[in-house]
This record gives C-alpha cells, sequence and structure tokens, in this order.
C-alpha cells in the first residue's frame, strides 16, 4: 500500500514537472499568435509560414500548434506544424519519429488538398529516408513532390524553394549513386532557382554539393573553390552548422592534397561547435575526418580514437554511409599494426555496406525512373497541349481556318520529331550499355577469377599467410575497381594506370613473379585531368602477357609508357619482349581448340563512342619490334588518344 502511494506522488511530481516546463514554452503572445491564425484560417503557405515561421524551432510549441489546429479542424495549419515537428525529429537524429510526423503531415495536405503543404511534406520524407540511406524510397517521394510542384501554374516563392530542395535532394541521391554528372545537372538547375528567390542558404548547400561531385571525379581544386564559396554564403547567413560541414569538407581537400597538418587544424576548430548540434549525422563525419587524417601522420593512438567515435555514433543512428567509411580506415589501421585479420573483417564489412547502398539493382532503378519522369513529363506537355487546343477550337468554332489545321499539324511534327529523337538518345544509350556489359563479362572472366583465387590458394597451402593475405588484398581490391569502373563512363588516367598494376600483379602470380612490369609517365602530364574509358588498357595488356610472354623462355618484360607527343594527343604505348605477332599466330593456329578474342574489338568501339563528340579521332597501332638481326624481339602497341 505504500509502495503504490509512493508511486502516485511520483506520476503527479512528475506531471507537475512536465505541466511546468511546457507552460514555460507557451507564453501569452504565441498563444495569441496562435488563435490570431484561427480566426482567418488563410490557406496560403506563405501566410502560414510568415505567422508561424518564429515558432517552427520550438517542439513543445509545434506540438501545441498541431493539436489546437487538430480540435479545430484547420487542415493547414495542422499540416505546417506536424511538418515542423518531423523537421525538428530529423535534425535530433529521431529519423522513425520524423517519418511518422511527416506522414501525418501529408495526410493533412492531402485533405485540404493543398499541393503546396502536399509537395513540402514530400520533400520532407525524402530527406529523412536519405539521411538512412533508404535511396529508392528518397528518390520516388522527391520525384513525386517534383512533379506535383511543376504542375502548378502560379509558383509562389516557397513553390519555387520546394523545387529547389526537390532538385538539390535528387542530385544528393545521384552522388550517392555515383551519377556525378546527373547530380551536377540538378544542383546546377536548383542554383538558378535559389538565385531567383535570394535563398543564400540552398545557395551555400548546392555549391558545397557541387564541390562534392567535383571532389569525388578527382577535381580537388574546383572543389575547393565550391566549398569555399558555400563557407562564404553559410559565414553571411550566420549559420553553425554551415560552417561545420563546410570546414569538415575542406579538411577532406588537405588530406587528399597530403597538408594533414591543415586538414587537422580546420577540422579540429569545428569540432566543438559540432558537439553542439542537435543532429549528429555531421558530428560523426568530423570524428571520422580527423582520424583518417592522424592515421596519415601515422599517430595511431589518436587514428583509433577519433574513428572508433566516430563509428560508435554512427552505429548508434544507423548512419550507414558513415560506418561504411570508418571501417575502411579502421583496415587500413589494423594492416599497419600488422593485423591482417582484423583487417580483412573491416574491409569486408566497409564493402558489404557500401555495395548494399549502391548495388546495380539501384543504378537500374534510378535509370528506369529518369526515364519514367521524363516519359510523364512528355505525356503532360501533350496533354496541356490538347486542352489548349480545345479551348482554341471553342473559342473560334465560328472562324475555323487553315491556321487552326496548321498549328496541328506543326505540334504534330514536333512531337514526331520529339519522339525520333528521344528514340536516337534511347538507341544510343542502349548501345553504350551494351558495349559497358560486354567490356565488364571480358573483364569478369569465369577463367582469371578461378585462377587468381586458385594461385592465392597456393600461398595458404604453403602457408605463407603474408603473400596470402597481400595478394587477397590485391585481388579484392582490383574487383572493387573493376565493378566501380562498369558504373562510370570515363576515369582519371591516374585510376586507370592503378587499376592496371593490381592487375598486373595478380597476372603476375601465375608467372611465379617473373615478369618485369613498370609503369613510366612524362612528367608534365597531370594523371587526375586526363579521363579515359575505364578499363581500356586491360586487353592489350592481356595480350602481351598470354600471346607474347606465355611461350617466351628466359627475361620477360612489359612496359607502359604514358608520353605528350603531339598537341591535343596523349600517347599511351605497351611494349612487350615476347615472340612476336608472327610466331603468337602460328601457336595459336596449331591449337586444336581456336578461342576467339573480343577483347580488342570491344576496345575498339568504346574508343569510337568516346571520340565521337571530340574534333580529333583515336589511332591503334600494331608495331612488330625486331633486334639488330632483324628477328622478332617483342610487340608495341601505341594508342593515340585525343583530349579534345
Amino acid at each position: 500500500m505504500c509502495n503504490l502511494h509512493k508511486n502516485a506522488l511520483l506520476f503527479i511530481l512528475a506531471l507537475f514537472l512536465s505541466t511546468i516546463s511546457f507552460s514555460q514554452n507557451i507564453d501569452s503572445i504565441f498563444v495569441e499568435d496562435a488563435n490570431a491564425l484561427l480566426k482567418t484560417k488563410p490557406t496560403a503557405y506563405f501566410k502560414i509560414n510568415e505567422n508561424l515561421k518564429k515558432y517552427s524551432k520550438d517542439s513543445i510549441q509545434l506540438q501545441y500548434l498541431a493539436k489546437l489546429y487538430n480540435e479545430n479542424k484547420y487542415l493547414h495549419g495542422e499540416s505546417y506544424a506536424l511538418n515542423g515537428i518531423g523537421i525538428y525529429c530529423r535534425n535530433t537524429s529521431q529519423y522513425e519519429k520524423a517519418i511518422v510526423y511527416h506522414n501525418r503531415a501529408l495526410e493533412k495536405a492531402k485533405e485540404a488538398g493543398d499541393k503546396e503543404l502536399h509537395v513540402n511534406a514530400l520533400n520532407m520524407l525524402g530527406v529523412v529516408y536519405r539521411r538512412i540511406d533508404d535511396i529508392r524510397t528518397a528518390l520516388d517521394y522527391h520525384q513525386e513532390a517534383l512533379a506535383l510542384a511543376e504542375t502548378i501554374n502560379d509558383r509562389t516563392e516557397s513553390v519555387k524553394r520546394s523545387i529547389a530542395v526537390s532538385l538539390n535532394s535528387m542530385g544528393n541521391i545521384f552522388l550517392v549513386l555515383e551519377q556525378y554528372d546527373l547530380a551536377v545537372q540538378r544542383f546546377t538547375k536548383s542554383i538558378k532557382i535559389e538565385e531567383s528567390v535570394g535563398n543564400k542558404l540552398g545557395l551555400a548547400i548546392n555549391y558545397h554539393n557541387i564541390g562534392y561531385a567535383k571532389e569525388a571525379t578527382g577535381d580537388l581544386e574546383g572543389a575547393l573553390i565550391d566549398y569555399e564559396e558555400s563557407l562564404r554564403y553559410n559565414n553571411e547567413i550566420n549559420s553553425d552548422l554551415g560552417r561545420v560541414i563546410c570546414n569538415n569538407t575542406i579538411g577532406r581537400i588537405y588530406i587528399k592534397q597530403q597538408k594533414y597538418e591543415e586538414a587537422i587544424g580546420i577540422i579540429s576548430s569545428t569540432l566543438e561547435s559540432a558537439k553542439g548540434l542537435r543532429d549528429k549525422f555531421h558530428l560523426c563525419g568530423v570524428y571520422t575526418n580527423l582520424g583518417w587524417a592522424y592515421l596519415e601522420l601515422k599517430n595511431y593512438k589518436l587514428a583509433k580514437k577519433y574513428l572508433n567515435e566516430g563509428l560508435a555514433i554512427s552505429k548508434e543512428f544507423n548512419l550507414r554511409s558513415s560506418i561504411a567509411e570508418s571501417y575502411e580506415h579502421l583496415s587500413k589501421l589494423a594492416e599497419y599494426e600488422k593485423n591482417f585479420k582484423t583487417a580483412l573483417e573491416y574491409q569486408r564489412k566497409s564493402y558489404e555496406l557500401n555495395e548494399e547502398i549502391t548495388n546495380e539493382k539501384n543504378f537500374k532503378y534510378v535509370n528506369d525512373l529518369i526515364i519514367k519522369y521524363d516519359k510523364e513529363k512528355y505525356n503532360l506537355q501533350i496533354e496541356n497541349l490538347e486542352k489548349e487546343n480545345q479551348n482554341v477550337k471553342l473559342t473560334l468554332k465560328r472562324n475555323k481556318s487553315i491556321w487552326i489545321t496548321s498549328s496541328i499539324v506543326l505540334a504534330f511534327l514536333a512531337i514526331m520529331i520529339y519522339i525520333l529523337y528521344r528514340q536516337r538518345l534511347l538507341n544510343n544509350e542502349k548501345k553504350i550499355l551494351t558495349l559497358e556489359q560486354d567490356m565488364l563479362r571480358s573483364q569478369m572472366n569465369p577463367h582469371f577469377v578461378f585462377n587468381s583465387l586458385n594461385s592465392i590458394k597456393q600461398y595458404i597451402i604453403a602457408n605463407e599467410q603474408k603473400n596470402a593475405v597481400h595478394y587477397l588484398n590485391k585481388f579484392a581490391k582490383l574487383i572493387r575497381k573493376i565493378l566501380d569502373a562498369s558504373r562510370v563512363k570515363v576515369v582519371p588516367l591516374g585510376d586507370e594506370l592503378e587499376t592496371m598494376d593490381l592487375y598486373m600483379s595478380i597476372e603476375n602470380i601465375r608467372f611465379s613473379n617473373g615478369i618485369n612490369f613498370e609503369i613510366m609517365v612524362d612528367n608534365d602530364i597531370n594523371l587526375d585531368q586526363i579521363k579515359i574509358p575505364s578499363l581500356v588498357l586491360q586487353p592489350f595488356l592481356e595480350n602481351a602477357l598470354w600471346h607474347g610472354l606465355s611461350s617466351k623462355k628466359g627475361e620477360k618484360n612489359i612496359r607502359l609508357s604514358v608520353e605528350n607527343t603531339k598537341k591535343d594527343f596523349i600517347t599511351i604505348s605497351i611494349s612487350d619482349n615476347g615472340i612476336g605477332r608472327e610466331a603468337a599466330q602460328k601457336i595459336a593456329n596449331d591449337k586444336f581448340v581456336k578461342r576467339k578474342s573480343i577483347g580488342i574489338a570491344l576496345t575498339k568501339n568504346r574508343m569510337t563512342n568516346f571520340v565521337k563528340d571530340f574534333k580529333n579521332s583515336f589511332s591503334v597501332n600494331f608495331i612488330d619490334l625486331k633486334d639488330e638481326n632483324e628477328n622478332p624481339s617483342g610487340t608495341q602497341v601505341v594508342l593515340s588518344i585525343p583530349l579534345r
């Protein structure tokens, strides 16, 4: 009985304290504003926002508004308040609650028949799902929001901002999926809208996102310029969150530029501000980059501390992209500490998470969705055109003339031309996709994968653990690079050379590491600025190995050189000291089973597609090398690639 009284007293005390807390936020001015809006019940979004925006960051006041407007059947005000609560929950990393409130706001907006509130709720749902890496759902919501917003003829400033938010959010999703060209297109459109409405916060966000796209494609200097432009806008609006984000990404650029002390300085300067943010998404990014910088400086103690702190926050709030990044750096740290088993486990976890977030189905889904959106938008244009024609006919029904017929014919021709143009584009895209798929199948040859793993298995059987782990890591990196390359049309030349070095390392195992492979690059060549089709050099190296050197006895050499031989061209040559093409062809003819090689033909087709918009063309020349006695001494392949 005594315990019962005690529990009752505690409940009453808690209720009393919560009432005090609630009443501190519900002042008389706020109540007057809430009731004043209830009297007029405006339906225009800008009018509601004008009266309630100053209360949008206080969750208690927003709860009061939602309850008040629900009781008085004011759907527009209730939807606005519920959306505000959802934003508050998202900014405090309460993602499940945020989804619940935004869905309730969406229901009220639909019930009220208000397109602006409807678009706003869809966009906010997309932002939350993007934050938790549910890419498909996020893209669906933003696509729906954009399509709905574009049906609004009288576009207010808030509608324009909603369109900008949709474009920006879709751009962010394309960033995650490594579709950088599509991402930059969305950000650029969003910037134009934000400039027209004078929204500096929107400009800061979009410039930062374009910087991220440039960083991902290797343009570090360009990325730094955009990040600094974003920081300038954030300073103008005095945004602590914006400063944290910009300083953290500028620090990341410094790490990639090997300016580790500068990186630590700028990231550390923003750490306290990041800790003060309610949204912990950005804090884990600060910790991760600090850990990375200390890792590069070989300060393993501090690297481990910050990386583990970032990992703990990421796990707490289920931030999968951040978890994957932390595992990747921790794998490198474990490798430095000679803990190869742990390094391999971290690498596996990072790989699996990244694959889960950006898998092949997502890429296909995005492409299908883009085509679907273009088709729906096109159909909508046709419907609008038909409505206009109907209005013209009703207005001028007594005056039918040849002008109406001419207009219809011209409209029909325009539609047919557009359909033919779209069909041509789609056929071209299909051809490119077929080439890329054929290329991927040729690189992921099952014989190569089986033989490579079999070679690594021999190290394991021989108990050569260090060699096994070393080559297994290289094999994993090679497969990862081949899969990554299949998602993009072009890669920096530096990345291509790194992939070829990995490929040769794996193939060399099967030659008992008896092949001397070297890469020579002219000092005046910027490998990050030059772009070529991904994996375009592999078929030539494979030919040199299996047709030139496999039947040769003695020293075996392959040399890959990159030179600037003439203006607007880059020359890549691959030389071997093998048996020569004539002898290789004779051996191939004597074989009982003839194997048709398609690698070189595929490469030429891909190069033809790559340079179709250039003013110069490419060339591939095979040169038979001979010694002083005119005997075959190898083969040289010279690939001349235009830069514009």
